[in-house]
């Protein structure tokens, strides 16, 4: 029977060092969190202008990226479970009508309509030359740890990618805050919990905590 262990082999990421991910083939990921905006709701002139600066964005970058929208049911167990907590400590019977009623409200509404919460990442990559320059087969065997070096390892050769890949984080960066998306590096326990919410959906689910008015 397949091991937990086994199944990893299956994952390209090898670890999470210093809020980087570092892949089996010894390239490096940073991941942005970003801000979103309504595009429809913007004029006519202000369309033009996001579409004219994200065109600017794309064309001075020299190295890829990848955009992921990560979309999660909402768990609205807990915030009913805080209602209902309320209800309960309320002295007022007017005011316990009205929370019963719009829990009540809550329920009803999300039964009727699957809620989703988004969120926006940007990948920023670092591959070396070297890996750049290896055929299909040697990275799909890297990918599996087979003829792997010491070197990806490496403290000196780490910290070196690492410099260059935050230098194009920054680009990115500032790229983006051009055209109004303010975007920010996930450190290494974001990473981790990101990985795990992805691989463990039922595990993880986004809590909704009450707002206080």
């Amino acid at each position: 029977m397949p091991t937990s262990a086994s199944a990893q082999q299956f994952l390209a990421v090898d670890a999470i060092r210093e809020d980087v991910i570092v892949l089996k083939d010894g390239s490096l990921r940073v991941v942005l969190m970003c801000s979103s905006f309504n595009f429809a709701l913007k004029s006519s002139d202000e369309q033009d202008a996001v579409i004219f600066q994200y065109q600017n964005f794309l064309n001075a970058l020299d190295f890829p990226l990848q955009f992921v929208v990560h979309s999660r049911r909402l768990n609205i167990e807990p915030y009913l479970e805080s209602l209902a907590e309320r209800q309960r400590e309320e002295e007022s019977e007017l005011l316990r009508i009205q929370i019963s009623e719009y829990i009540e409200f809550i329920k009803t509404f999300v039964a009727a309509t699957n809620i989703m919460s988004k969120t926006f990442y940007v990948v920023v990559p670092f591959t070396p030359v070297s890996l750049r320059k290896q055929g299909i087969a040697s990275k799909t065997l890297a990918l599996f740890g087979i003829g792997r070096t010491d070197e990806a390892m490496d403290a000196r050769i780490f910290e070196e990618r690492k410099r260059q890949l935050w230098q194009r984080a920054g680009t990115v960066v500032e790229g983006l805050q051009r055209f109004g998306i303010r975007s920010v590096p996930l450190n290494t326990e974001e990473l981790i919990e990101l990985f795990y919410g992805l691989y463990n959906p039922t595990e993880f689910e986004k809590i909704v905590a009450p707002t206080e008015s």
